[in-house]
């Protein structure tokens, strides 16, 4: 490895920034200060950038370790894609639409959508809602207040903060049925919780960006590719292309400062020196990182609960699922979507079982899912009931998310840290969204702006297009 100080030529005056994180937060961080003209230096721990969404090889499939999809309003992961050059390999529906399969139903009324119309909002969700088959008539008519309601709520008041999801919707006529057939079904997979366990802010920004700021903002987009095609091999193109020099396999050991100011931060066998340092990893390998006095309290970072998630991938011999994906209701199995094409599958299906919010299954042996899920999935699907398993296999993201739990805003702190030239990036930083793809690289764009700004650095126009998009 060569040493990170370089001493010829104009690049040797470029300021020097270090990245400790190589998943969509630093990869963005790096790509965005890259872009502003600065050296950059990425280190990540792993073989391969990405963090939590990425790919492996199992035999002859490559199977993303989850399920990973995003809306239309998430515009600074539609930036990020565009600027690895990967928006046409993860598309957006043209207009939003949820296959909603309750087999308590009777007959013909089994299968409900969630879909849009092109109206204004709220009106664009007006007809699914009147003829959703899954809640009764009264319910139907106390969700449309709800959701009034809810777009009335200030997301900047801190006491929505403080308050559970669950409770609100109580508060506001909603039964258990309209919240397990609708707010929960939405919002188990974007907040990775149910209802009661959700921070009324967090709930209340998901609802209201998603489903209530503009008629398109829920279309669904998801990769057909692998996901180490975009947030690796993608990703490892645009940066090298914009100059930054990427380290895998390289773990950081410590970050300290300088009475000059400068920064060092030691890998094994390489000091390196940098004018700043941002912190992209998760929150309790930032919290073993920080300097004394970078934050105040800065052990709230280790109170930043998490939440898992469980994926089931289950390969039949034949096809069993006609559509792209469908949610499910009165059943344990939440999202499935078919994942053949993706992962190079010859013959027959992939279905991938995306199970958020799965505090108890999440260390079940492999065995039990099995035996829990396969009738399951021959239930929902007619057609799995003669096709036989090829594979059943599991990937377990015990920390998947942080965890949404009210109050959890408090602890999560802004990209700037009370130590000059240190920064956080990372989903589980002060961004207003929950822990998603969109969150992570939002925090990257804010942990960016930040040095150019304490730098005294133009920022690039085309990094922050989309917050006039949103």
């Amino acid at each position: 490895m060569t040493h990170g100080t370089r001493s010829a030529g104009p690049a040797a005056q470029a300021r020097h920034a270090v990245v400790v994180g190589g998943g969509l937060a630093g990869v963005t961080t790096a790509l965005a200060l890259a872009d502003a003209g600065m050296r950059v230096t990425l280190l990540e721990g792993r073989p391969r950038l990405g963090g939590l969404a990425f790919s492996f090889r199992r035999g002859d499939l490559t199977v993303d370790n989850g399920q990973h999809v995003y809306l239309r309003c998430c515009t600074a992961y539609r930036w990020f894609l565009d600027r690895i050059e990967g928006a046409a390999l993860a598309p957006l529906q043209d207009r939003l639409d949820v296959p909603v399969l309750d087999l308590a139903r009777p007959e013909g009324r089994r299968l409900g959508r969630l879909r849009r119309d092109a109206l204004p909002v709220p009106l664009h969700l007006g007809r699914s809602l009147a003829t959703y088959p899954h809640l009764s008539l009264a319910d139907r008519a106390r969700v449309g207040r709800a959701a009034l309601a809810l777009q009335g709520l200030d997301l900047a008041d801190p006491a929505l903060d403080t308050q559970d999801f669950g409770s609100w919707l109580a508060a506001h006529g909603q039964s258990a049925r309209a919240v397990e057939a609708l707010w929960d079904l939405v919002g188990v997979a974007t907040l990775n919780a149910v209802a009661g366990d959700a921070s009324l802010a967090l709930a209340a920004m998901v609802f209201k960006t998603g489903l209530l700021s503009d008629p398109g903002a829920a279309d669904i987009g998801w990769a057909r590719v692998p996901l180490g095609d975009l947030h690796d091999r993608l990703a490892r193109k645009a940066l090298d292309s914009a100059g930054v020099r990427t380290e895998l396999r390289t773990r950081v050991t410590s970050v300290s400062t300088d009475e000059d100011g400068q920064w060092t931060v030691e890998v094994p066998g390489e000091t390196l020196r940098a004018d700043a340092v941002v912190l992209a990893v998760p929150q309790r390998e930032a919290h073993d990182l920080l300097p004394a006095g970078a934050l105040d309290a800065p052990e709230r970072l280790l109170e930043i609960g998490t939440a898992p998630i469980l994926n089931l991938h289950v390969v039949y011999d034949r096809k069993v699922l006609g559509r792209p994906f469908f949610t499910a209701l009165g059943s344990p199995v939440q999202w499935v979507f078919d994942r053949t094409e993706a992962s190079g599958l010859r013959e027959g299906q992939y279905l991938a079982v995306s199970q958020s919010a799965a505090q108890d299954e999440i260390d079940a042996p492999v065995a039990v899912l099995r035996e829990r899920y396969l009738p399951e999935l021959e239930r929902l699907l007619p057609p799995a009931r003669g096709a036989e398993v090829r594979d059943f296999f599991v990937t377990r993201e015990r920390t998947a998310t942080f965890a949404p739990a009210p109050g959890v805003g408090r602890l999560r702190p802004g990209a700037r840290t009370k130590a000059s030239g240190l920064y956080l990036a990372g989903a589980w930083t002060a961004t207003g969204w929950p822990a998603t793809m969109e969150s992570a690289v939002r925090s990257g764009v804010s942990a960016a702006d930040a040095v150019l700004g304490a730098l005294g650095r133009p920022r690039p126009q085309a990094l922050f297009e989309f917050e006039e998009a949103a």
